[in-house]
């Protein structure tokens, strides 16, 4: 096999950089990078992607040295057909480490062609670090990074207004744009950077919020040695995704036409208000995945294929998302059908093996997110309980037992909550353990025993659970 990089893949093509992505993982990789690439072969989008390590003080040598070529392999289940694709993608240029060379990365700032930025730094990466104080050396916090960068552009380009840029995040943050920008400018202060540059930060630079959405597990381990033979490629960067993807950006009128990836056809939406579309996301794909873990576990489920596979608990999940879940909410039926039929092709996906296990991480806490609204609006809608949705909350109490049917359960959750759990079982009938859970306000934010039938229906399903050992 060839070794991948840009030697042994001709072109006489070269691009102006247009994007300074801060991040260098696979969800990027697998996502907005995919994007461009189909941008600069079908609509002449024209434009490089740097790549910006935020947290390792390693260089990354796997990406550059590959010069950051990659093969994306797209492998899922849609419409009723098995998706197989592979894309060499040829848009980014490498990565740089802020840590390792600073005057490199805030030179990126000097270039006349940047538009736009992407990021994705975890969950926790959009953060003020009091201790960045010095901004000559590099600053620990994703926000610090880019707050040097614009700075440097403003400084070279004389506070242009033509060279502001679009900020697009793509963390798991509700308001990221908004969160973002609010974290930059605490570094304008503590720098005390001039009025004129923050001026220019507010005017002419765009701090987007986003919703992203797709499943990208990395690197595919156990077929990697088949599929690299296949491409003829040596890649140690490749990257597998599902066919599904979706990004709805808010963002001024203009920037559709600036990134043109509607025209492509493309899972992305530039909206007025994300809250329709963040709302879909939590309660249909997050509530269906939380909802759906206690019973199948119970029903001797691992995987989710395993569980969409089983006739029985196939049933109840897609009769819990359309019956239940969907009903519940204040959205139209073409906003919402479409995406949960979308959900269950992404749940039987045979190319990922999604641990229900791990799904169950803090339930608790998910919970009360992402299925304990679908089960109060739904009340209020129809003026009975959701059947489903009380089965399988029941079903959520046995699991926090920590066994079933003589097999232990390796819960993940506070330690607080384990004990806390771990004693009900011991002491408590299923009467008592029910109302108990029931009134943890701070679990639920208010006291469920209050919700007329739904302790009896609990009862009722937890005594059926437990008759079946």
């Amino acid at each position: 096999m060839k070794p991948l990089h840009r030697k042994n893949i001709p072109s006489d093509q070269t691009r102006p950089l247009k994007i300074v992505q801060f991040g260098t993982g696979n969800f990027l990789r697998g996502f907005a990078d995919w994007m461009v690439d189909l941008l600069n072969e079908k609509v002449d989008f024209n434009g490089d992607i740097q790549m910006v390590q935020v947290h390792s003080r390693k260089p990354a040598a796997g990406i550059n040295a590959q010069e950051g070529l990659y093969h994306l392999l797209t492998r899922g289940f849609q419409k009723g057909q098995i998706i197989e694709e592979n894309r060499l993608i040829q848009c980014v240029r490498g990565a740089i480490n802020p840590h390792i060379d600073y005057p490199a990365f805030l030179a990126l700032g000097n270039e006349p062609e940047l538009e736009f930025v992407f990021s994705n730094t975890t969950e926790a990466g959009i953060y003020f670090e009091e201790k960045d104080k010095d901004r000559t050396l590099t600053p620990d916090a994703f926000p610090g990074k880019l707050t040097a960068m614009l700075y440097q552009r403003f400084t070279h380009f004389k506070g242009d207004p033509e060279k502001g840029l679009v900020i697009l995040p793509c963390e798991l943050v509700e308001a990221n744009g908004d969160k973002l920008k609010e974290n930059v400018l605490r570094y304008v202060n503590l720098w005390d950077l001039p009025g004129s540059f923050e001026d220019w930060l507010v005017k002419y630079n765009f701090f987007c919020n986003t919703l992203v959405d797709r499943i990208v597990p990395g690197f595919p381990v156990e077929a990697a040695p088949k599929i690299q033979q296949q491409l003829g490629f040596r890649d140690d960067q490749l990257v597998m995704a599902e066919p599904f993807h979706f990004w709805a950006i808010e963002g001024p009128d203009w920037l559709p036409e600036a990134f043109p990836v509607e025209k492509l056809g493309l899972n992305v939406k530039f909206v007025d208000d994300l809250s329709p579309f963040r709302t879909r996301k939590v309660r249909i794909l997050n509530g269906a995945h939380t909802s759906m873990v206690p019973v199948a576990y119970l029903s001797g489920q691992r995987l989710v294929k395993e569980a969409l596979d089983d006739p029985k608990t196939s049933q109840f999940v897609e009769k819990t998302i359309f019956e239940e879940i969907i009903p519940s909410m204040d959205l139209s039926s073409d906003l919402v059908e479409p995406f949960a039929a979308d959900v269950l092709d992404r749940f039987r996906n045979p190319f990922i093996k999604h641990k229900l296990i791990d799904i169950s991480l803090n339930s608790i806490a998910k919970w009360k997110v992402r299925v304990l609204p679908s089960i109060l609006e739904y009340i209020q809608k129809k003026d009975r309980l959701p059947s489903n949705l009380c089965k399988a909350f029941a079903a959520l109490l046995v699991f926090y037992r920590g066994h079933y049917k003589g097999e232990s359960i390796p819960l993940r959750d506070k330690e607080e909550n384990l004990h806390y759990f771990d004693q009900l079982w011991k002491i408590k009938t299923p009467e008592d353990l029910v109302g108990s859970v029931l009134s943890r306000i701070d679990f639920w934010d208010e006291d469920m025993n209050l919700v007329p039938g739904l302790s009896e229906a609990m009862i009722k399903e937890i005594n059926a659970l437990l008759a079946q050992e």
